[in-house]
């Protein structure tokens, strides 16, 4: 049983296979243990992180990626005051299709505690995108039809915190039109920006941090508000070159951009 740092994890639930963004100090360790907390609570299971990247002009921040969970054992702290686990591999032997159903559970598990933690402006985001989509719904070519008898499930991307509910409305929009059109969005695409029930799209905070964020995770394009405009003149050069910028100033303008033309075809 081997023992690695621990890595407490307050706001975010991470499970095998997700690459998240951590602003929390991790280490240079090659492997740490990802664990759940809730106050002075730890979760007894957690995942091992084997792949991770810093971001650039953004201190402590890193992208993670989650490689498989285990079980905690025993804690000591080093002699660095460090706080060291044991940890015990939980190697995934099910199905795909078992292991799909159990992590959909625990998500499930787990959103209404995240929400709660993040605070009611996420869920306002959520209500507003939500709202929009529902009464323009034949505008985006929706049948109205299909929000009846459905629930609508909006998991909020790990490593997103309490301030971050209002720049999440540009995305929340975008997923749920995807998913009620069954046109993808585009592989490339980032995008930020808070949304309002007429669909205009407001200005945002942390633009320089969003963009070095999504340059570090691979994308080329990225959806802002107009009104940020002025703000890529913080984004390093060498970012900035790399990327295309598309300042919108309505939801519609952001979708045009964000969805591919094609349809996907329903799941059976």
């Amino acid at each position: 049983m081997e023992k690695l740092r621990l890595v407490a994890l307050d706001e975010v639930v991470v499970f095998p296979g997700m690459t998240v963004t951590l602003s929390t100090d991790a280490g240079h360790e090659k492997q740490v243990f990802l664990v759940p907390r809730k106050g002075s609570e730890y979760a007894r299971v957690g995942v091992d992180v084997s792949e991770r990247a810093r971001i650039p002009g953004r201190g402590t921040a890193s992208l993670v990626t989650g490689r498989e969970r285990a079980i905690a054992g025993a804690a000591t702290s080093d002699s660095e005051g460090v706080l060291r686990v044991e940890v015990q591999r939980r190697p995934d032997e099910t199905s795909p299709r078992s292991r799909f159903a159990d992590i959909e559970r625990e998500y499930r598990a787990v959103v209404g505690e995240i929400l709660e933690i993040r605070g009611d402006v996420m869920k306002e985001s959520a209500r507003i995108a939500l709202t929009y989509v529902r009464s323009h719904a034949r505008k985006l070519g929706i049948d109205p039809r299909d929000f009846e008898n459905r629930e609508l499930h909006v998991h909020v991307p790990a490593g997103a915190i309490p301030k971050d509910g209002p720049s999440a409305g540009v995305t929340m929009v975008t997923a749920l039109a995807s998913l009620l059109t069954r046109r993808p969005v585009r592989h490339t695409v980032g995008m930020t920006g808070e949304v309002t029930l007429q669909g205009r799209v407001h200005p945002i905070g942390g633009v320089k941090q969003k963009i070095i964020a999504a340059h570090a995770a691979g994308l080329r394009d990225v959806i802002l508000p107009d009104r940020n405009r002025a703000d890529l003149d913080d984004v390093p050069e060498e970012v900035r070159g790399a990327m295309r910028f598309h300042p919108v100033a309505w939801i519609d303008e952001a979708l045009k951009i964000a969805l591919d033309a094609g349809r996907v075809a329903a799941a059976a």
